[in-house]
């Protein structure tokens, strides 16, 4: 039979008695019968996210296909770990986010739970200019990448994507051919440079 989850109560007496030195991890795994993995994810989550961070999540949360997308795609940029997604976007588990890069990496679609399906699909070929225009156009339209895609008919993953390249390394995090980059693109006229010769 499986053991019931630890009300938050519970949780937070736990985490106590080990900031407080009275029990360790290791002891608190033991004692309590819960993975030490779990315990150490229980703490980052109350910190970030208070008495509601250590609520038992439910399994039939509906999440729409863009809230999943934007879940899988940061995961694969690689800018945050697993239980940090899992954190940001409360998900429930490992294997829901990991199900979810799955269904991505096949090219398949991810599914609406209150019905329909958002495609996932590769993008068309673009250019590194066209992928600068887009970008400040998204960045313009305050991040609203579903706008941004049927604007320049391309995908809304690709749009994500972009936008956050060129948030982490600028324009030319741009040129790195990901995304359908045309054999010999025109450079773009460099800018704001500060001298001339």
């Amino acid at each position: 039979m499986q053991k019931p989850p630890y009300q938050v109560a519970q949780k937070l007496m736990i985490l106590q008695a080990m900031e407080s030195g009275q029990i360790s991890i290791r002891a608190a795994a033991k004692i309590y019968g819960i993975g030490r993995t779990t315990l150490a994810e229980w703490q980052p989550r109350y910190e970030v996210y208070g008495y509601a961070g250590l609520e038992t999540r439910t399994r039939n949360r509906r999440y729409s296909a863009e809230f999943k997308l934007q879940a899988v795609l940061d995961y694969l940029s690689g800018s945050l770990s697993q239980s940090q997604i899992i954190d940001k976007y409360q998900i429930v588990s490992r294997t829901q986010l990991r199900n979810w890069v799955k269904t991505y990496n096949d090219h398949s679609s991810i599914k609406i739970y209150s019905g329909g399906t958002k495609a996932m699909t590769k993008g068309r070929t673009t250019t590194w200019q066209e992928r600068i225009d887009i970008v400040l156009y998204c960045l313009a339209q305050q991040h609203d990448y579903q706008k941004t895609a049927d604007h320049f008919q391309v995908s809304y993953q690709q749009v994500y994507q972009w936008v956050k390249k060129y948030e982490r390394g600028g324009e030319d995090a741009l040129r790195d051919g990901r995304g359908g980059e045309k054999r010999n693109p025109k450079r773009p006229p460099k800018r704001n440079t500060t001298s001339s010769q």
